[in-house]
């Protein structure tokens, strides 16, 4: 896998994405709250794509959000849906690498959300985005369905562009190098790992 055909696979689905969305109030809910995504709290989201959360974060009361993405199609078609939230200053859009990403800021909350298979170094990306955290923030991988299902999803057309969704343990072994982990969720409907960056 190399990150040029995961730019090139993204920008292809980008302008029939929202199409195939299906939106779980109930399970991102949850993935919300095990993120800590609360009132005037910052949040990364990673792997935005056409920014499927974004209003998710904003219903529960986030005072700003940067998402980030390195499809530019997929920056290209979120870019219109929230012309507000972009012009009131609340919203950021950027395309780019997460990984190279170094802003001067720290984030309180960020998400990878239905996206962590298709990065290169799992390793590599929870360490450079745990360095992202404010004291006490939460860094969340999470998918809304099980383990299971993704790397059924991914065999198909998205097998060239995903190392497949590692098993809970081993995930939770990573993220213990960087994080307190808070919360390790893999069962038939999602997975989830949270973890907390010490004070």
């Amino acid at each position: 896998m190399n990150t040029q055909d995961v730019i090139d696979f993204f920008d292809r689905l980008a302008p029939t994405w929202d199409e195939g969305m299906i939106h779980d109030d109930k399970k991102i809910s949850a993935i919300l709250k095990n993120t800590g995504v609360r009132e005037g709290v910052s949040v990364l989201d990673v792997a935005c794509g056409t920014g499927v959360l974004i209003p998710d974060y904003f219903n529960a009361g986030s005072a700003h959000v940067t998402a980030i993405d390195i499809s530019p199609e997929m920056i290209k078609t979120a870019r219109p849906k929230f012309t507000d939230l972009l012009s009131s200053g609340r919203l950021e859009l950027i395309c780019g690498d997460v990984t190279e990403y170094c802003p001067d800021t720290r984030f309180d909350c960020i998400l990878v959300y239905n996206a962590f298979p298709h990065f290169v170094d799992g390793d590599g990306l929870v360490a450079h985005l745990a360095g992202l955290l404010k004291p006490g923030g939460t860094l969340s991988i999470a998918h809304g369905m099980s383990r299971d299902a993704i790397n059924a999803h991914h065999s198909g057309s998205a097998a060239k562009v995903s190392n497949g969704l590692m098993p809970a343990e081993d995930l939770a072994a990573i993220f213990r190098k960087y994080l307190d982990v808070t919360a390790v969720i893999s069962n038939g409907d999602m997975y989830q790992m949270a973890g907390c960056k010490g004070s």
